[in-house]
């Protein structure tokens, strides 16, 4: 008598069931399927009584399944045929089976799947153990028109696996519930999320094709491409997340970043695989992380091979060369038993990249879409397609308070000042022995000092500062603390036309392989007519026809790095360089005022990085009139009388 009553408080405990409920899952004997709801309530905007089709309410209620059979559940999938508008924000214990992530909008119905567990054993073999016989799912969302004393329930609910019958459900309030019994000719007809999607744009995108398939496991190709016109990739990284104990086994084009089996060899994998050398086997993690390999593997017959791999992790942007905007690897996934159909192909989930500089992208869930197609490696005019087909869509995120990389200088013609890099443009070390100011504005420089490191410039400075009379703070400014400079000269300005030059000095001690520039204008863009010493031309598929894309010619695309001077004992260190002259005609740009503000760019780019910009310009008080252009910055006015 005591051990029933024991089995009933933990009943009653775990499954929270009236009399009646307890009945139907004591007259089960297969897989027993129950919703709840518990409650709700109205939610803003307030919509009613105007228009209360479209009122939001939240909803929360409890979705049970139960293996009160003879036999094990593997990975449980149960149908909710929601039907109001629902969105769902959080569910316990289950994910959606396309691997959307929450919320999501699921008015149309889905699918859940139990993680991080998803086998449900019998009462034989836990003694009556709920917890490992049964999984409660806890729902909160939002549905839509369904206001008390109605019950915003499901049109049904169903076992999604293969194998097992389920007859009609009986209501009862805001109750639902129905007993799947075990029957191996029946089929799940479940058919949520198989139409195909059409491909979306983002600054990155992935595609998880699947190219071969097998009971046990399938090949896959992945394919990062950047679509961005003004982004790259250095030194990728790539990860995601296995959500059904999957493991890569084999790969071509790439590699984990750890080769690590010893997960596979003490967990589920090695219980199932037990004759399978797990030796050989890449990664066990359920979060791996992927590198590129170095182009010197490409033609490897055991690692390389792969089209567009081995590039040691840069992906340039399209507007450089469409063949190096893309990078790919295939690699070899074995599944779990509960899996095992060649047909049963689903994506990993949580998709994570990155570059050599932090850059921060939000990737979307893959997405199923339209078969990818890929041409005869044989060189036949004939294509084949992937199996399946996923794409992940990522976009670039702007990092709050990120520091730049790289910055820029202005000077013209009619100056012999140059505006230097912002104090501390790419940041300053808080020290307590600092020696120079952060917060003090830049001084003007003599032109000769942009070929000068920081370090070296003090003498040539302040000796320019006193021969203009102007001030000299105590202490001095910081540096702009920048790998990468660059100086825009205005050098011309006549009725018809006018030209400029610029110049890129790298400071780092590491050459910078297949550089790009981009700078955008308010006025002048329309009016480029020549590049000397790049390749260059105004942005195409751009509306607003304001940015001026540039590279190195081919051949001489290395901005080498700073190198020791001539007389390391009287020389300072010479930055590596590269310069063009730009040619520009004011037929296409009636009105501008090229001295005025109109001939300095508004932002400038390098290897897709936003330069920090001088907060004015060259002025000239001669030429232009008090109203000087500057960008706003309360230090303008201070170094505005510096330049008169």
């Amino acid at each position: 008598m005591a051990k029933l009553l024991f089995l009933f408080i933990i009943f009653f405990i775990t499954l929270p069931l009236s009399l009646s409920q307890s009945t139907a899952v004591d007259s089960c004997n297969g897989i027993f399927l129950s919703y709840n709801y518990t409650s709700g309530y109205p939610i803003p905007p307030t919509l009613v009584p105007e228009d209360p089709s479209d009122q939001p309410y939240r909803f929360e209620s409890i979705l049970t399944i139960l293996n009160t059979g003879l036999r094990e559940l593997k990975s449980w999938q149960v149908y909710v045929g929601f039907q109001h508008g629902e969105v769902l924000v959080s569910a316990s214990n289950a994910v959606l089976d396309d691997g959307t992530l929450l919320p999501a909008n699921v008015g149309n119905g889905t699918i859940f799947v139990g993680f991080p567990e998803r086998d449900l054993k019998t009462a034989v073999e836990t003694a009556g153990d709920r917890s490992q016989m049964g999984a409660q799912v806890r729902l909160v969302g939002t549905q839509f028109g369904v206001a008390e004393p109605d019950v915003p329930l499901p049109s049904t609910i169903t076992l999604a696996n293969d194998g097992f019958s389920c007859p009609a459900l009986t209501k009862l309030g805001s109750w639902m519930h129905l007993c799947c019994t075990k029957d191996s000719t029946t089929r799940s007809n479940i058919t949520i999320g198989e139409d195909f999607q059409p491909l979306q744009n983002g600054d990155v995108t992935i595609m998880y094709d699947v190219i071969h398939s097998y009971e046990t496991n399938y090949w896959t190709q992945v394919t990062i491409s950047i679509h961005n016109p003004l982004h790259r990739l250095d030194h990728w990284k790539l990860s995601w997340e296995w959500k059904r104990d999957e493991f890569i086994y084999a790969m071509k084009g790439a590699y984990p970043s750890v080769i690590d089996s010893t997960d596979c060899i003490f967990g589920k994998q090695g219980e199932h695989y037990k004759e399978m050398d797990f030796s050989n086997a890449l990664n066990c993690k359920r979060k791996p992380t992927i590198i590129d390999l170095p182009p010197t593997m490409a033609s490897n017959s055991d690692l390389g091979t792969i089209p567009f791999c081995c590039r040691n992790g840069t992906i340039l942007p399209p507007t450089m060369d469409q063949t190096k905007s893309v990078s790919a690897f295939q690699m070899q996934v074995f599944k779990m038993p509960n899996e095992f159909n060649r047909t049963q192909l689903i994506p990993p989930q949580n998709w994570k990249i990155m570059g050599e500089v932090k850059q921060d992208y939000q990737c979307s869930p893959p997405v199923r879409v339209s078969l990818s197609r890929f041409p005869n490696p044989t060189g036949l005019s004939s294509e084949s397609t992937a199996i399946a087909s996923w794409q992940v869509v990522c976009n670039k995120t702007e990092s709050k308070g990120a520091t730049p990389r790289c910055c820029v200088s202005f000077s013209s013609f009619f100056n012999d000042s140059v505006v230097p890099c912002n104090t501390c443009a790419c940041g300053c070390k808080s020290s307590r022995s600092n020696i120079c100011s952060a917060s003090v504005p830049a001084l003007l420089l003599p032109s000769e000092a942009l070929l000068v490191p920081f370090e070296n410039r003090t003498r040539k400075t302040t000796e320019f500062a006193k021969l203009h009379n102007r001030p000299l703070p105590k202490p001095l400014p910081c540096g702009d603390n920048c790998g990468v400079s660059i100086n825009w000269h205005l050098n011309t300005d006549y009725e018809d036309g006018w030209t400029a030059r610029i110049t890129l000095f790298n400071w780092d001690e590491t050459d910078i392989v297949d550089w790009f520039a981009a700078l955008q204008f308010d006025k002048a863009v329309p009016g480029i007519q020549t590049m000397y010493s790049f390749n260059g031309s105004a942005l195409p598929g751009i509306s607003a026809n304001n940015t001026i894309f540039m590279q190195g010619k081919p051949g001489l695309n290395y901005l080498l790095a700073e190198k020791d001077g001539k007389n390391l004992k009287k020389n300072p260190r010479v930055p590596g360089t590269q310069q063009s002259v730009l040619m520009f005609t004011k037929k296409t740009t009636p009105g501008i005022k090229v001295a005025r503000g109109d001939g300095f760019p508004t932002k400038v780019f390098f290897n897709g990085e936003e330069c920090s910009l001088p907060s004015i310009l060259p002025s000239n008080a001669y030429r232009m009139s008090a109203a000087t252009i500057f960008f706003g910055s309360p230090l303008a006015v201070v170094a505005l009388l510096f330049l008169q």
